[in-house]
């Protein structure tokens, strides 16, 4: 079976008004999932930010966004590898766009790699990107929710972990510890009114997972464990950010909500 990527700026189906003009930051949101939860925010009228170390694919889909009729969003190339970076950049963008309301901690590599080959500079490397980028983006963007009084804050976790795949155990490590994240922090935040939930896609068909991984039997995988037939998309994760983001959620904390269409 040939499968293709869907638009991964397709804007979702139902409206948040309670978006509209927030101030959004996304990490590593110019391609994949990022893209989509990006493109999602504008099409409902957020103010988004977001940083990615893509600039190319940055700037267009900046331009994209724009094209669309939506407000084009803030964006600025960085490495989330470099916390000083990544906490100024949160600065900046919430200068120019207001506090940020709605913090979404999408940014991940799953780049496979073997228990032997690990080295400790490869691991330090792999946690630097998947793991401590989420914890200091919430410490740059609590002074300013506490100013507006409330905020939502999105970590996107994972099911590698939890169906126990192999082939990139630093990955694992760094995903099974944004349930640990969204729990540890949740009371404290909540004293502000700020809400921390995580999102768990399951195998989410982007460009990059078809390119590398779709084969006979990774087709033959998806059936034996997806309880739904249809292949989950990028917009399907989209759909849940957006919800967890609005005010439509406003009880909802300290939860993880899972997309994988039954897999886990």
């Amino acid at each position: 079976m040939t499968h293709t990527a869907t638009n991964t700026t397709s804007p979702a189906d139902a409206s948040y008004p309670s978006l509209r003009d927030r101030a959004v930051f996304v990490t590593g949101g110019a391609t994949g999932i990022g893209a989509t939860i990006v493109s999602a925010f504008a099409a409902q009228g957020a103010r988004v930010a977001f940083i990615d170390i893509a600039e190319d694919a940055s700037r267009a889909l900046a331009v994209q966004i724009g094209t669309a009729g939506h407000a084009p969003p803030w964006w600025r190339a960085r490495d989330v590898r470099d916390i000083a970076a990544l906490q100024a950049a949160i600065v900046e963008a919430s200068d120019e766009l207001g506090d940020i309301a709605v913090l979404v901690n999408n940014v991940a590599s799953d780049d496979r790699h073997s228990l032997d080959e690990v080295t400790p500079a490869y691991y330090d490397e792999r946690i630097a990107i998947n793991q401590r980028p989420a914890l200091f983006a919430i410490q740059a963007v609590l002074p300013g929710m506490r100013r507006l009084g409330f905020g939502s804050i999105v970590n996107l976790g994972s099911i590698s972990w939890q169906a126990k795949q192999g082939g990139f155990p630093c990955y694992a490590i760094a995903k099974s510890s944004v349930n640990g994240l969204t729990r540890g922090l949740a009371a404290n935040l909540g004293k502000d009114r700020i809400r921390i939930n995580t999102v768990t896609p399951g195998w989410v068909m982007t460009e990059r997972q078809i390119r590398l991984w779709l084969d006979a039997e990774g087709e033959r995988e998806l059936q034996r464990n997806q309880c739904l037939p249809d292949r989950v998309q990028p917009i399907d994760i989209a759909r849940m950010v957006l919800f967890l983001a609005s005010d439509d959620a406003a009880m909802c904390t300290a939860q993880e909500f899972k997309v994988d269409a039954g897999w886990t």
